[in-house]
């Protein structure tokens, strides 16, 4: 296991330097989700910031989260105590249920874990046949990040920055990397978006003071852009429940 879960609990307060990009996203892709989903149950991988996981419990009537740290779950408890989630304490890696789900979302989860291939690849014994799983990452390749390595300001695309490492990221995907990921576990890709299409820092964002419809629109473009954008949305299933 990582070092402890809940020393990485300061970025997930609205004082994080990149707590912008957190209410866009976490609050764009559950609604990209819902809009997809079929069944009633969703088991969810970790609570962070909470946006998801209240959204998903008005959605889904059976609606299970996992989480390791204590103090995440306190912190959402004390933003959300009308959730009606079931909240399980404990982690990825060992988790057990005979319980089998029609949707399981892996919000931003992938970059965090020691063997991303391993939770792959055990979360498949936990959906119903023909179910679906959803995947968010931080791509590497994304434009703004493009732009910096162009302009020298980056050594790699692929180097964890200080938001990174603040949040207790492992690494980052690009599609090619996460396409392959999934492949390699068993799985094929469904669908494949975008999220959020940003050509500038969130400081030059928040200097400029951009109105919420244009970072909307910053949403809705880079459905179509997965390459370029902040973060990449996928959908996938089991190869073999695929005609």
């Amino acid at each position: 296991m990582p070092e402890p879960l809940n020393a990485y609990l300061p970025a997930y307060q609205d004082e994080f330097l990149y707590a912008l990009d957190n209410r866009l996203i976490l609050n764009w892709y559950p609604q990209r989700i819902m809009s997809m989903a079929q069944g009633d149950s969703l088991l969810e991988l970790g609570v962070g910031h909470g946006f998801s996981t209240h959204l998903f419990a008005q959605h889904f009537k059976r609606h299970v989260v996992l989480e390791g740290s204590s103090a995440v779950i306190q912190q959402f408890q004390q933003n959300f105590p009308d959730c009606g989630a079931e909240i399980v304490a404990g982690y990825f890696e060992t988790f057990e249920t005979t319980e089998r789900f029609d949707v399981i979302v892996m919000g931003f989860v992938l970059e965090h874990v020691d063997a991303p291939e391993v939770i792959l690849s055990r979360f498949k014994s936990f959906l119903k046949p023909g179910g679906s799983i959803y995947l968010t990452v931080p791509n590497a390749e994304a434009l703004n990040k493009r732009l910096g390595y162009e302009a020298g300001l980056l050594p790699s695309l692929f180097q964890l920055g200080a938001g990174d490492l603040a949040l207790g990221h492992q690494r980052l995907f690009s599609v090619e990397t996460l396409k392959t990921l999934v492949q390699q576990c068993g799985y094929r890709c469904e669908t494949l978006e975008g999220i959020f299409l940003k050509p500038i820092t969130t400081q030059q964002i928040q200097t400029l003071a951009l109105s919420e419809a244009i970072l909307q629109g910053m949403l809705k473009v880079g459905i179509h852009y997965p390459e370029l954008c902040v973060a990449l949305f996928m959908e996938i299933k089991e190869a073999e429940t695929i005609a």
